[in-house]
């Protein structure tokens, strides 16, 4: 999965690839992960190589639909899909209904949250006539790679992946699923299928994405040269926490939602955890839950933490709340009022959804005949 302002509509490059034979990125090796050159810092290599040549780089990313996307998935993510979309990467944005069946038995009210997702992406600024939005279960070629992409694993390989063990010890389930256990998998059908060689994560991430470069790498040798070896691009968004202190999460009520309103935001911030001091600093290590908060009013005020901390100064938590509201609401509302207007017409919603999955589709589709004839499985 990327920085304060929500960026207004501008032009972007056209799609790499649509419903019709395009070019795609071409199946190259790279160094590992985060390697470049001696003493150079990776993060900046890349985003270099981006701002040079955006059209050479196609992008991955997406969400499972569970619920509304939130304030920390905005600054986290949502921000920089906008920023490298309108640079002119290629955006692939996948909603991951099947992915939702990982930790759970049934996949409640899919069908509104995935409206509800793709309407919180094209308020935020995802621009549809440019990206393919599409879901996992509208494209089964993509979902069939998982097939050879499993034999180029081992059960090993799975069990010791520590991203694997940490989404199993944070379900609570006595028992995992198969899906659950092959996620990495089938992520990496998720981004090899549109032949994807950029990938914005977060460094939990990494492990996840060095299963797909095996991937990509081992079907390259012993088959044919037909996949990109995707790098990631790590993301430099600060991590927020929730109104309770602890991280932020659609499941534990402590996450102001893009699609909140401006009652239902005061009302999360002002029973948010802070601190007895009255002097409110930015001061992450020592005081983390003000700190959180001065953060949130910071990204949406587009100012340096510091400095707001320094406004409010001997106010106390009152102050802060305060100045974190007013902040919040002025920095969703332009948000709000699209998603509004997005919400009120369904079928332009399903009409995005509908071209997106017809687009990818279509990409996966030719994928899945390239890794046939690689395999000898054509007639």
């Amino acid at each position: 999965m990327q920085t304060t302002e929500n960026p207004q509509p501008a032009e972007t490059a056209q799609p790499a690839e649509t419903a019709q034979a395009a070019e795609t990125p071409q199946a190259t090796g790279t160094a590992p992960v985060g390697e470049t050159a001696q003493g150079a810092d990776p993060y900046r290599d890349l985003e270099a190589r981006v701002a040079a040549d955006p059209g050479a780089f196609r992008i991955l990313t997406g969400d499972r639909p569970t619920g509304a996307l939130h304030l920390g998935h905005y600054f986290g993510t949502l921000a920089n899909r906008v920023r490298l979309q309108r640079a002119g990467v290629d955006l692939f944005v996948l909603v991951a209904d099947y992915q939702v069946l990982t930790d759970r038995d049934v996949a409640d009210r899919l069908g509104e949250h995935v409206e509800g997702l793709v309407a919180d992406y094209l308020a935020a600024g995802i621009d549809p006539s440019t990206a393919t939005i599409f879901r996992h279960s509208a494209v089964p070629a993509l979902n069939q790679l998982m097939l050879p992409f499993l034999s180029l694993v081992t059960v090993g390989e799975l069990s010791r992946n520590p991203t694997v063990k940490d989404e199993i010890a944070a379900s609570k389930q006595a028992s995992v699923s198969g899906l659950m256990f092959t996620y990495p998998v089938h992520q990496a059908a998720d981004i090899l299928f549109c032949k994807s060689n950029l990938v914005p994560v977060g460094a939990d991430q990494l492990p996840h994405l060095e299963v797909t470069r095996t991937i990509a790498r081992r079907f390259n040798d012993r088959y044919a040269p037909v996949f990109p070896v995707p790098d990631a691009l790590l993301s430099a968004a600060p991590t927020l926490l929730g109104t309770d202190g602890r991280k932020m999460s659609k499941s534990r009520g402590n996450a102001i939602a893009l699609s909140a309103t401006p009652d239902e935001t005061a009302r999360l911030i002002k029973r948010a955890v802070t601190d007895a001091d009255r002097h409110i600093e930015y001061a992450p290590d020592t005081r983390p839950e003000v700190s959180n908060l001065v953060l949130l009013a910071a990204l949406c005020q587009g100012r340096d933490p510091r400095e707001v901390a320094a406004e409010i100064g001997d106010g106390g938590g009152a102050a802060l709340k305060r100045t974190v509201t007013e902040s919040v609401n002025e920095f969703l509302r332009p948000i709000r009022a699209r998603r509004a207007e997005i919400m009120a017409d369904r079928g332009h919603l399903r009409r995005v959804l509908a071209e997106g999955n017809e687009r990818a589709a279509a990409i996966a589709d030719r994928t899945l005949d390239e890794v046939r004839e690689a395999m000898s499985m054509t007639t």
